[in-house]
């Protein structure tokens, strides 16, 4: 059953180097995606940090916090039906060597750590992510 659902979509810094936001966008909404709200940030170490708490005992934490304040990311709403896992697999697969193609990482990854893009992987997530980044009243209705 399809439901209307809201996820998140960080553009990584990587990405942003290369250009790729408007691509990428371009992207989204040729896949039906509306943007609720959408701003570029740089994030300090400690907003990674605490973005990405989750991961703190993995291995990758360090190295990917640092990735992440390393330069500017774009943060969007977005918002269909089955949002979270539509965007999942246009993302592609975490490894862009093993990304499908016509997905966003297999078109911008370098390597599984600068790999883009990132989305929410469930609703709880999803919920969290969102209300890391936007107030509700910074989202379109």
């Amino acid at each position: 059953m399809k439901t209307l659902q809201r996820t998140l979509s960080i553009i990584k810094p990587d990405a942003v180097e290369k250009n790729a936001e408007g691509d990428i966008i371009s992207i989204l909404l040729n896949n039906n995606f509306r943007i609720l709200g959408i701003k570029m940030l740089h994030l300090t170490k400690n907003q990674a940090e605490g973005f990405y708490a989750v991961h703190a005992n993995k291995p990758f934490f360090h190295s990917l916090t640092d990735f992440m304040a390393s330069g500017p990311i774009v943060v969007m709403c977005l918002e269909k039906e089955n949002a979270i896992a539509d965007y999942r697999k246009l993302m592609g697969a975490t490894n862009p060597a093993n990304a499908e193609e016509g997905t966003i990482r297999k078109k911008w990854a370098a390597s599984i750590e600068k790999n883009a893009v990132h989305g929410s992987d469930a609703d709880d997530t999803a919920r969290f992510e969102l209300s890391y980044f936007f107030a509700g009243y910074e989202l379109a209705r």
